[in-house]
């Protein structure tokens, strides 16, 4: 009997193998933190900064990265610079300093929107329509329900590049191309296979007999599913719209090849920003910068259902 119980005693970690586990943790965090760290000081440096070698580490912070990410500009005398009235903001003051004026706003913040408005309505639409599917492979008896859990699977497996030329020719016929409407839809379909095989786990997990006794208290089915399923299904709703929201949020292969104009994307913007010299790379970090930004504050806000839907681990019986 002794020899079971300790056969299933759970063995503690020593406190030397914790602070090797703590440090080896620690260690990969400032390993993946560097390339998000540079990235970030780049933005604030001068453009001879930027490319100077060695690297500069020490250096003067400028706004000028963002003000070139934000601004057109153009190449003044300076008579006329010194003829202008006094500089009204930042921006205005250090494009002076290159003899330059502000001609008027960049294309960044549209792409910006753009970019929010189809990654989060693709989430959305990707999150709504697995969830009922999802319900639907988990509740019923579907005729050749793992055949065909197996070919949604199937598409996300497919790249990108196998279906961008019959996508393009499809969608430039349909008079979808470079359109808000068909970037959502496109994504949609690429992100509802990851929603089903992860709502359908959550949704597993979840008790049929919930359903039961709401459904013997009077409630319909769709009632039952409203308000008993879906609050306990939360967590692994949130869990998947961060996972579509992060693929949706990151595309670049679909966004370039589809879209060049009103529905572009900041993916395929970014890397276009142009200086006077050649590539703007302060602009360039300063636009990726930004652009990281709703993204990491989405996934900090829900990093507790993101920590468990990777592990499966969000809904208990």
């Amino acid at each position: 009997m002794s020899s079971v119980t300790s056969a299933h005693s759970v063995v503690e970690p020593s406190p030397t193998s914790k602070r090797v586990a703590g440090a080896i943790v620690i260690l990969y965090t400032l390993i993946t933190l560097v390339p998000l760290v540079w990235i970030f000081l780049t933005s604030i440096k001068s453009p001879p900064d930027s490319i100077s070698y060695p690297p500069k580490i020490v250096f003067t912070p400028t706004l000028e990265g963002y003000c070139n990410l934000l601004t057109t500009r153009t190449r003044q005398t300076p008579e006329y610079i010194a003829s202008l009235p006094v500089p009204t903001s930042t921006c205005d003051e250090v494009t002076r300093k290159r003899n330059m004026v502000i001609a008027g706003p960049s294309n960044f913040l549209p792409r910006f929107v753009n970019s929010l408005v189809i990654a989060f309505g693709s989430t959305f639409l990707a999150v709504f329509l697995g969830t009922l599917a999802a319900y639907g492979f988990s509740r019923f008896r579907v005729p050749l329900a793992d055949d065909l859990l197996f070919f949604i699977l199937s598409t996300r497996m497919m790249p990108p590049i196998a279906v961008a030329i019959p996508i393009y020719l499809m969608y430039r016929e349909l008079g979808l191309s470079d359109t808000a409407l068909g970037m959502i839809l496109l994504y949609t379909a690429v992100n509802v296979s990851l929603a089903v095989w992860l709502l359908k786990g959550f949704i597993d997990e979840i008790p049929r007999e919930y359903e039961e006794a709401a459904m013997i208290d009077g409630y319909t089915r769709l009632q039952a599913f409203w308000k008993v399923v879906l609050p306990q299904a939360t967590t692994g709703i949130a869990a998947t719209a961060i996972f579509c929201l992060i693929f949706a949020w990151n595309e670049y292969a679909f966004a370039a090849l589809l879209t060049s104009g009103e529905a572009q994307t900041a993916p395929p913007f970014i890397p276009t920003i142009i200086g006077e010299g050649g590539q703007d790379w302060p602009a360039v970090a300063a636009g990726t910068t930004i652009f990281l930004i709703p993204i990491l504050v989405f996934t900090i806000l829900l990093r507790k259902q993101l920590l468990r839907g990777i592990t499966f681990g969000a809904i208990r019986k």
